[in-house]
């Protein structure tokens, strides 16, 4: 058994950043995660700028030792379907040279992102990781200390302060962080892998095909290493429950038959089998702590409601979760009024990115307005390049849910 001040709940990216920054503090922790790394885990596999600007913070050097892995591809923009076919292209970065310029995404397996994030932990002798270990349940002592309990009552450690980053299925944040399953905040998803699919883009560009007969849902098309492709769905839980849908067969069905797809698919390979996950959305706060606990990641529901992404935001609360364990040790004070401020740090820096994809995921309710925008954008350089930055700049992205913005297209200003 270990008595230690700060033990961390799951290695994926949540946490092993989180360790990561505590281990450049100065602070011992300890690290648990049931699996053995590498391990996959369910994803689309994109790793977008945020990823590598946390990744920066981590270690100035790491975005060019990700960028020369093997398991990954430079990603440079992403291909828009609107429902009415139209393509609208959205570099990363306007006018980018894949030559010379940084690449501003990645595209890489889990399997592989999550063990290069492992292998830095590995290194620290200030990390205590631990894999195949499975805490069953947790308790506090009347102390105010966490008690980690295997499924024997083995007890497999004390903490003083829980870092819970153990994902979306996480029954502590369920239990005790009265984090319930919202059907209008939290999206099904299915991924498989493929080969062979044809007409990826030469820079890779990560595809959404947001067709008219799924909405509100959408179906991506991600190019991965040695000819292969992330392929998936995604839809609200309250859609998939009010329309009836059978996400499986929808998936099969529209890479079988849709006008986009059916040829691309016509001599691809599926590989191994066809997975499903839940993403507990952000598209509302909810409290990301309590007596001596902060929720990461997923298992804080930090999720973006519009993209799907996770990979970022668990980074981000990681490195501010680190942050406020690292206070409350210097305070000795871990109490739920003290890291409140977690929750503060983590929403000051998302929640307003979080509000807008909200507001651009109620925007598939209106197919006739986002091929109004695709074509417009099609035939307007300018606002082609508008829409790129809107990547960049969260000013510009606002622009998305005011009536001026249309307004001022359809009289094509």
């Amino acid at each position: 058994m270990s008595e230690v001040d700060i033990c961390i709940l799951g290695a994926g990216p949540g946490g092993a950043t989180a360790a990561l920054h505590l281990a450049r503090a100065g602070h011992r922790c300890l690290l648990l995660d049931r699996a053995a790394f590498p391990r996959d885990k369910v994803c689309g596999d994109a790793l977008s700028g945020k990823v590598i600007s946390e990744l920066r913070r981590i270690g100035e050097d790491l975005p060019a030792r990700l960028a020369a892995e093997p398991q990954q591809l430079p990603s440079w923009g992403i291909d828009f379907y609107a429902p009415n076919g139209q393509r609208l292209a959205v570099p990363f970065k306007p006018h980018y040279n894949p030559a010379t310029d940084c690449p501003a995404g990645h595209i890489s397996k889990r399997i592989d992102f999550d063990n290069f994030l492992v292998e830095q932990v590995r290194q620290q002798p200030l990390i205590d990781f631990r894999e195949n270990t499975d805490v069953a349940r947790q308790q506090r002592l009347p102390d105010g200390r966490w008690q980690l309990l295997a499924a024997d009552g083995t007890t497999l450690a004390t903490a003083r302060v829980l870092l819970v980053a153990n994902g979306a299925q996480s029954a502590f944040a369920r239990q005790i962080g009265g984090h319930q399953l919202e059907p209008d905040h939290h999206c099904a998803g299915l991924r498989a892998y493929y080969e062979g699919v044809a007409g990826l883009h030469p820079d890779n560009f990560i595809e959404l095909h947001f067709i008219k007969e799924f909405l509100p849902g959408y179906l991506w098309v991600f190019p991965l290493p040695n000819g292969q492709a992330n392929v998936g769905v995604g839809m609200l839980s309250a859609a998939v429950a009010k329309k009836k849908v059978k996400l499986r067969e929808r998936l099969d069905e529209i890479l079988a038959t849709h006008p986009a797809l059916k040829d691309r698919f016509a001599q691809a390979r599926r590989l191994g089998p066809v997975r499903g996950f839940g993403l507990p959305l952000g598209s509302r706060r909810r409290p990301l702590s309590g007596e001596g606990y902060l929720l990461l990641g997923d298992a804080g529901s930090l999720i973006d409601p519009f993209s799907g992404e996770g990979i970022s935001h668990a980074m981000v609360s990681g490195r501010h979760a680190a942050d406020w364990a690292g206070r409350a040790l210097a305070a000795q004070d871990f109490s739920a009024s003290f890291l409140r401020g977690y929750d503060k740090a983590v929403y000051n820096r998302l929640w307003q990115e979080l509000r807008l994809s909200r507001a651009m995921q109620r925007l598939l309710q209106y197919p006739w307005l986002f091929n109004f925008v695709a074509n417009r954008a099609a035939r307007n350089p300018t606002l082609a390049e508008t829409i790129s930055n809107m990547f960049l700049d969260l000013d510009l992205r606002e622009r998305l849910r005011r009536p001026s913005f249309y307004v001022k297209l359809l009289l094509g200003k």
